[in-house]
């Protein structure tokens, strides 16, 4: 792509992923080919107004959401960040994310609060390439990894490489809070 041109397939990416979509399921959805959707959302291919307008709808979001800046600021207040659920993004019950770092192409990390609601967690393992590193801030949490269980209490920290099966769940009725860094993005 030249740099005329403003890159928008990162955001298409994290919105369908954000939807718990395949590329599959939205190339049937929008009429188009897989093919040309993986082009899309690497920046290779420009999409014609009409293909755009179909796939927003499809993700539910706007055309001017995917041409906005990102936000470089250094400070992300309290109160305006973004949250993401994960039962949209993957299996699992109860947790949301709230971002700490816009989701971007060019960052290393990406770090959330994870609120895990009473009971709330994983659905089974997950397992991806990089590092995780977490700090719980209230609450209790049983973290699996690599089928070794660790309850975890306010004040205790984890990493571990996010290649080892892992999961977790908060076996209170209080929602709990973890501090959660991943690199590289996973969402």
């Amino acid at each position: 792509m030249s740099d005329s041109t403003f890159p928008i397939g990162m955001k298409l990416r994290h919105a369908r992923k954000l939807k718990g979509m395949r590329l599959c399921d939205l190339a049937d959805q929008v009429e188009c080919s897989e093919g040309f959707l993986s082009k899309l959302e690497n920046d290779k291919v420009k999409p014609s107004l009409q293909l755009l307008h179909r796939i927003v709808a499809v993700l539910e979001t706007s055309i001017s959401a995917l041409f906005s800046e990102a936000s470089d600021s250094i400070v992300s207040r309290a109160g305006t960040r973004q949250v993401l659920h994960t039962s949209n993004i993957r299996p699992g019950e109860g947790v949301s994310l709230e971002t700490l770092v816009s989701p971007s192409s060019g960052h290393l990390l990406f770090g959330t609060i994870h609120i895990v609601r009473a009971g709330g967690g994983s659905s089974g393992t997950i397992v991806h390439e990089g590092e995780e590193l977490g700090y719980v801030l209230e609450g209790e949490l049983d973290l699996n990894v690599d089928g070794v269980e660790y309850h975890l209490m306010p004040g205790d920290s984890f990493f571990f490489p996010s290649r080892m099966p892992h999961g977790y769940r908060n076996p209170t009725d209080k929602e709990t809070r973890v501090l959660w860094v991943n690199t590289p993005p996973t969402f």
